[in-house]
């Protein structure tokens, strides 16, 4: 087990840390009970539709507008559709649009709310699409870091995440999911310093970082769902050294820095929005267990 790996609060919020079992049922149930195309498995940094659901249920209430200003195939939309939310999603890569339609327009076949809609626009379109009566509404957005060992990642997400404050209400809640990502030589790349390092440039406050299992857990720890051939390629990594599973993402939530402040300011009054108060449990598995998870077969 990698010993070197950051920890996985670090970072500690007001919030707190939890970590949610949402890897009890595999993604190729989740996307196949879904009804989601077959190649929305192919993207790299796809969050998993139970995960989606995870944040969606914590963060907004039926009838709230979910945003994601860059959704990929669009799990997150789809979740957000099942569940009773608007949902709104941006991306400017055309093979993710017409993945994200077909999705959504599946979703609305089978019964799930009508409003749902995916723009061919960047994330900055979000500053100019107030005749939409977009700005401002949006109560949660949730989104992928996406090609996280790109120089410009950082930048690219604090770009991102200024213009999604945009269309995001006052009390809202931005939600970014991060999969571990390793570098050449096997080590873990602290993606939580770099998300939370682009949250706080875009002038947002982390108010909350979990650990969402893509792994079940039973009750004699967590086993991964790696086939053969990731088990192989972890067991003769080219750095030499074998390497651990891994078998989570990491959910960055943030707020706006005013918001934060009046909810704090507001505590006794119990004006908390839907953060805290729907948190599970902290469960610490501890320093390394998670994101070098050598889990059982």
């Amino acid at each position: 087990m990698n010993t070197n790996t950051p920890d996985l609060f670090d970072h500690p919020a007001p919030g707190g840390g939890s970590v949610w079992l949402t890897g009890q049922t595999d993604l190729a149930t989740q996307l196949a009970d879904g009804g989601y195309h077959p190649r929305t498995a192919t993207d790299p940094d796809l969050i998993p539709p139970a995960i989606a659901a995870e944040i969606i249920t914590r963060y907004t209430w039926p009838g709230e507008l979910v945003l994601d200003p860059d959704c990929g195939p669009a799990t997150t939309l789809v979740e957000a559709l099942h569940h009773g939310r608007p949902a709104l999603g941006l991306t400017t890569n055309p093979r993710s649009w017409r993945l994200a339609r077909t999705n959504i327009t599946t979703a609305k076949r089978s019964g799930a709310w009508s409003d749902g809609s995916i723009l061919d626009h960047p994330a900055t379109a979000l500053t100019h699409i107030r005749a939409a009566g977009t700005r401002g509404t949006a109560t949660l957005a949730i989104t992928a870091l996406r090609n996280p060992t790109r120089s410009t990642a950082t930048t690219d997400l604090t770009t991102t995440l200024t213009h999604t404050r945009k269309a995001l209400h006052p009390d809202g809640h931005i939600a970014i999911v991060a999969t571990p990502t390793r570098d050449r030589n096997g080590e873990l790349i602290d993606l939580p310093t770099a998300v939370l390092a682009a949250g706080q440039a875009a002038g947002l406050v982390l108010v909350h970082h979990a650990v969402a299992l893509t792994a079940a857990l039973h009750h004699d720890g967590v086993r991964t769902r790696a086939g053969i051939t990731k088990r192989r390629r972890a067991h003769n990594h080219p750095s030499g050294k074998p390497i651990a599973l891994t078998a989570h993402r990491h959910i960055l939530v943030f707020q706006p820095a005013l918001a934060t402040v009046s909810a704090v300011a507001g505590a006794g009054h119990h004006h908390l929005g839907n953060t805290a108060v729907r948190e599970a449990p902290f469960l610490h598995i501890g320093r390394t267990d998670l994101d070098a998870v050598g889990a059982a077969a």
